[in-house]
């Protein structure tokens, strides 16, 4: 299959192999709008997603606040951000910021 993407591509195989590698991740990736910055280096991100009820079958509204390790202090409240598992920084913070998606807009 890699030969096949690098023929298509034009690569060579070990580059197309070593690409493959890179992005390969075992890691969790959820997106979410951060509701607090207040703390350094810290933002919390709150998660929302649907969930059936299991006897009625109709969707509810959920989420799960997670806290993620911002470095830079760079997002902001109302900001849609990407955070990746890592390893445990604090007691609460497993989390880190990957990007920003989409600033939020400010009043």
């Amino acid at each position: 299959m890699t030969e096949e993407l690098a023929n298509t591509t034009g690569e060579s195989t070990a580059t197309a192999t070593a690409a493959a590698v890179e992005n390969k991740s075992n890691r969790l990736v959820l997106q979410g709008k951060v509701v607090s910055d207040k703390m350094a280096k810290t933002i919390v991100v709150e998660v929302e997603y649907l969930k059936k009820h299991r006897l009625y079958k109709k969707a509810i509204r959920r989420h799960n606040r997670f806290k993620a390790h911002d470095e830079n202090n760079t997002s902001r409240v109302g900001d849609i951000v990407r955070i990746e598992e890592c390893r445990p920084i604090s007691k609460e913070k497993t989390w880190r910021l990957v990007e920003i998606v989409q600033k939020g807009v400010v009043l």
